[in-house]
């Protein structure tokens, strides 16, 4: 009988007070909340990340460009060598001064 007695408090229902309830409520929402909020920083972290590689490619693509403008100048420099000889040019004024 004393084990009847036992499983029949066991399963006795426990009514939560209000004030559990409220706090229960609150972590839930609370949970809901910073989930969300891990989601959104997810987007933005994402979104970011393509910044960054967009901003990667556009370098990339600016550096080879700047080497490609590095290579024109020597080739002026040595087509305008090749026709002048060595010297001076004054960029202002356009006045190129034979080397002696």
């Amino acid at each position: 009988m004393a084990e009847e007695t036992k499983k029949a408090e066991e399963s006795k229902e426990v009514k939560f007070t209000d004030d559990e309830l409220k706090s229960l409520q609150e972590l839930q929402t609370n949970y809901g909340e910073k989930q969300s909020m891990l989601g959104q920083l997810a987007v933005q972290k994402i979104l970011l990340n393509q910044q960054i590689d967009a901003l990667n490619n556009r370098t990339s693509e600016v550096e080879q460009e700047y080497q490609t403008t590095q290579q024109e100048e020597r080739d002026l420099v040595k087509t305008l060598n090749d026709k002048y000889g060595p010297g001076q040019l004054d960029p202002a004024t356009g006045v190129f001064t034979p080397s002696k």
